[in-house]
């Protein structure tokens, strides 16, 4: 008789890790793939002028007015605690600087993220998972069109531009909406307001908020264009790619934020007074 085997002993040597686990890493490594095949592709020839015009009046189509009017109540909250705040330390005067400067650095272009990935990135995994489970794409790349550079590319620089564009509105609006209530609502001098804004804020401020606004619209089209290109289960994975799509952006998009302002806190150094 031969002598017993130890499956058990082999199997738990050699095993290979679940699938489970290996998965979150695929997905990583495809979706940083897609990411550079965008750059990439971007500056190869031919540029989609006529996708990328509608695609960019498409998102500010309907962006634009949700996010006015999401600016004006956040920037009358932001106004009104930082000026309670600040009140506290006797220094009212110093209002506007301080709530100014949150919303131009951090409060805008969350807001312009957040609504872009959650309309824009919506329909841009709806729009690419529907020719995908209709094997549209698949067509295309018989016909030696490439999918990515013909419907992604047009599509995330569209996101990056509106999101630009869009961070500056919301910057004006929500100043504006601040000035009101720090001005009107709190008893607070024009001129003080105006005065602190110029003694703390800086050009960099600005520069950050768009910077950001740009690279959230570049990660919230390249995460909806992979979730669009990998749905799963017909029909009813299309809608289960927007979801995730929308959930994913949101939880990368504050880790970046986290980072670039760790980032520009140590880098930049503060006006002084």
């Amino acid at each position: 008789m031969s002598a017993p085997s130890e499956p058990a002993a082999g199997k738990a040597v050699g095993a290979r890790p679940p699938l489970r686990v290996l998965n979150p890493l695929r997905e990583t490594g495809r979706l940083f793939a897609l990411g550079w095949t965008v750059v990439r592709l971007t500056f190869r020839r031919p540029f989609q002028v006529r996708e990328f015009v509608e695609q960019f009046w498409f998102i500010a189509s309907v962006t634009i007015l949700p996010a006015m009017l999401v600016t004006i109540p956040f920037g009358a909250v932001i106004a009104l605690q930082v000026g309670s705040l600040i009140q506290q330390f006797g220094a009212q005067s110093f209002t506007g600087g301080a709530s100014v400067l949150v919303l131009v650095q951090q409060a805008s272009p969350l807001i312009v993220s957040l609504l872009i990935s959650g309309v824009a990135g919506s329909a841009i995994c709806a729009d690419l998972g529907a020719r995908t489970i209709r094997e549209e794409l698949e067509a295309m790349e018989v016909m030696g069109v490439s999918p990515v550079q013909r419907l992604v590319v047009p599509r995330v620089l569209a996101v990056m531009s509106v999101g630009l564009l869009l961070n500056g509105l919301v910057s004006v609006v929500g100043t504006l909406g601040g000035y009101f209530f720090a001005v009107i609502v709190q008893h607070g001098t024009p001129g003080a307001y105006l005065a602190s804004f110029s003694a703390l804020a800086q050009l960099s401020d600005l520069l950050i908020g768009e910077l950001k606004a740009v690279l959230f619209g570049f990660i919230a089209g390249v995460v909806a264009a992979h979730r669009g290109l990998n749905p799963k289960g017909g029909p009813k994975g299309v809608g289960d790619a927007v979801n995730q799509s929308v959930v994913f952006t949101f939880l990368i998009l504050f880790f970046v934020n986290m980072v670039l302002t760790a980032l520009y806190l140590q880098l930049v150094p503060a006006k002084g007074l």
